[in-house]
């Protein structure tokens, strides 16, 4: 590990980020018609080690469908506007064609003058599993002890707890603390926890029971929490960090396996190989999936950060739309900038190294380039 010194007695650990390395050819190549990119987290299994972030600008309960049927987990977020309004597709409309700089009031307006509606998600969730998919839900820290047991009574599958920074004690002056460990184990499903960058923190997360946590702060291309905050993290580090902390908790808890999960910072499909690369078992997308002509948000991209009442970390962008979420996915690729057929270019990488499933391939050599 680099130490770098910064200035007097402050110092820094070396970190790189996505653009800084890449992994290395081996000696041997084969087939991409043989190689695995199956995926499994507790009892469900997928096609792909891919997982659609919970923004309203790519997962809606109608492209939700369209993403699963391509092998991809599909998260609908609670707290967005399809757990707002019974038919948003209004105000889709609205952000998309709002100048640039309007864009944050509107979002903010419209997440706060319609609180989240419990009948409404759990029409939500019921609609969802009429339509046979994995039905995977994501709520703040903030909101968990209020919406996640009406997700888990009412069908939900898989809870995905998704913050900008979570703990496993989230405290707060105003009520109870939210102990996860106590909570996960009162949930009768799995649970994806996140985000965290460093190796003891994603301990403390995998010490809760959840079956995966999610490296990074999610929405790279959609938040400015290093503007804001000052936060920012390397994101193939963060993940080589917290694949150690899978090592060390597979040992101290005897064989319990959880899955790391790259979470933002990941543009195009070299990023999300390069997120493979160095350790993670599947990969949440969000920027990528939004170019899409079918996604519900029209060419536009945000995520919940950008409608913070009081302090936004992040900004609605305007998106180059290059296909439907199925040419996105599973191509063909009408460009060569990675923005399509991801699982292609994941598995071509894989063949191109000759290995031939995942846990193989987060052996591979890297370098810094």
């Amino acid at each position: 590990m680099v130490e770098v010194v910064i200035g007097g007695t402050k110092s820094a650990r070396q970190g790189y980020s996505f653009d800084q390395v890449a992994i290395a050819p081996q000696r041997r190549t084969r087939d991409a018609s043989e190689v695995s990119t199956n995926w499994n987290i507790d009892a469900y299994k997928f096609a792909t080690p891919l997982i659609a972030a919970p923004m309203d600008s790519v997962v809606s309960p109608q492209s939700a469908v369209t993403i699963s049927r391509n092998g991809v987990l599909a998260v609908l977020n609670l707290e967005g506007l399809w757990g707002r309004y019974e038919d948003p597709t209004i105000y889709l409309r609205e952000i998309a064609n709002v100048s640039q700089d309007q864009a944050t009031s509107l979002l903010q307006r419209l997440y706060s003058d319609k609180p989240v509606d419990h009948e409404l998600i759990k029409n939500r969730i019921t609609q969802l599993k009429e339509s046979g998919i994995t039905v995977s839900v994501a709520v703040s820290p903030q909101r968990t002890a209020e919406l996640a047991p009406i997700a888990a009574s009412s069908g939900a599958e898989i809870l995905v707890i998704r913050g900008t920074t979570v703990s496993a004690e989230h405290v707060a002056a105003s009520g109870e603390p939210l102990n996860l460990k106590s909570f996960i184990h009162e949930l009768d499903i799995p649970v994806i926890v996140g985000g965290c960058a460093t190796a003891q923190a994603a301990l403390h997360l995998m010490r809760t029971g959840a079956a995966g946590v999610l490296v990074g702060f999610g929405g790279g291309s959609s938040h400015t929490t290093s503007e804001v905050l000052g936060v920012r993290v390397p994101m193939a580090t963060a993940i080589a960090d917290v694949a150690s902390a899978r090592r060390d908790y597979l040992d101290e808890s005897g064989g319990r396996y959880v899955h790391v999960i790259a979470d933002g910072s990941m543009g195009n499909s070299g990023d999300i190989v390069k997120a493979f690369a160095c350790g993670a078992d599947a990969a949440m997308i969000g920027s990528v999936l939004s170019r899409g002509t079918d996604s519900p948000g029209g060419g536009t991209h945000w995520g919940s950060e950008a409608w913070h009442a009081t302090l936004p970390r992040g900004e609605r962008h305007q998106m180059k739309q290059v296909g439907t979420l199925d040419q996105i996915l599973n191509g063909p690729a009408t460009t060569g900038d990675g923005t399509m057929n991801l699982v292609g270019a994941l598995r071509k990488a894989m063949a191109t190294t000759g290995y031939s499933d995942l846990k193989e391939f987060q052996r591979i050599e890297m370098i810094v380039s």
